[in-house]
């Protein structure tokens, strides 16, 4: 997510590991500080996924997503771990 302020990651990392926990049914689990968590480490996964697959782009609305695809990816291999 280039051009963003640390704050930009910490609002939109928030929000997509929130979102993402409502999708995989582990928000009761988590808190605000554990949802920044999994929204930022998922961006760094989204990000890098996208890089691969050779796909760019700019904005919140594409930074969000980005990071909410990584985000669900990352809960998923933990839920996947702790089972």
């Amino acid at each position: 997510m280039p051009g963003l302020t640390f704050l930009g990651w910490i609002i939109i990392g928030g929000l997509a590991g929130w979102v993402a926990s409502k999708i995989k049914g582990t928000d009761a689990q988590q808190g605000l500080f554990l949802n920044i968590v999994v929204g930022v480490v998922g961006g760094l996964i989204g990000g890098w996924l996208l890089t691969l697959l050779g796909v760019s782009g700019g904005g919140w609305i594409f930074s969000f997503l980005t990071c909410l695809v990584g985000a669900v990816i990352l809960l998923s291999i933990v839920q996947a771990i702790r089972k």
